[in-house]
């Protein structure tokens, strides 16, 4: 394969992988949110479940470049 080629398969690849990212409907606001969740049933103003402990912090190859 030319470079030209692997060129544009790779531009393809590319924009076939992040095509699917974001999100196509316009967010919701807070008050829209609730009043969504008012009534769907959903609990509104109910405390959060709390954090999970924190995990230890474990190296990863590519942090010397950071």
């Amino acid at each position: 394969m030319t470079v030209s080629r692997c060129l544009v398969l790779l531009g393809l690849a590319v924009s076939l992988a992040t095509g699917a990212c974001g999100r196509k409907a316009a967010l919701d606001t807070p008050s829209q949110a609730a009043n969504d969740a008012k009534r769907n049933g959903v609990a509104v103003n109910q405390p959060a479940q709390p954090a999970p402990p924190p995990v230890e912090d474990r190296r990863f190859i590519l942090d010397s470049l950071i």
